[in-house]
């Protein structure tokens, strides 16, 4: 067993990620390998849902993309994320938010959260 948890230290990122939670609208840079060559792309839309515990913990992105709904799930603890920006912090009722998949235009707005820097606990 304490192999196991040497192997997982050793491949942590160890980067420190913002504090974000479902509903919030975040801008990821995305290091992608397109053959030998590598560049950084940003990926921004609304956190569905965060799931997963521990070192195998993983959010879902959505955007709206030339009319088009895309999600994509990261890996927290991916070695290609270069750094997560919280745009703006929504305020839902809810963990998991697909009921945004059947929404269109504003009706699949998210109200903002008034957020001060410190959150009660």
């Amino acid at each position: 067993m304490d192999l196991i948890k040497i192997v997982h230290e050793e491949f942590k990122s160890g980067k420190e990620l913002p504090d974000f939670r479902s509903g919030d609208t975040v801008t990821i840079d995305y290091r992608i390998r397109e053959g030998n060559k590598e560049r950084i792309q940003k990926y921004r839309g609304v956190v569905i849902r965060i799931s997963g515990h521990g070192e195998k913990k993983h959010f879902t992105v959505r955007k709206i993309s030339e009319g088009v709904g895309v999600e994509r799930i990261f890996p927290m603890d991916s070695p290609f994320i270069e750094s997560i920006t919280v745009e703006k912090h929504g305020h839902v009722r809810r963990a998991k938010l697909y009921y945004l998949r059947a929404l269109r235009g504003k009706k699949a707005r998210i109200r903002e959260r008034r957020y001060s820097g410190v959150e009660k606990a």
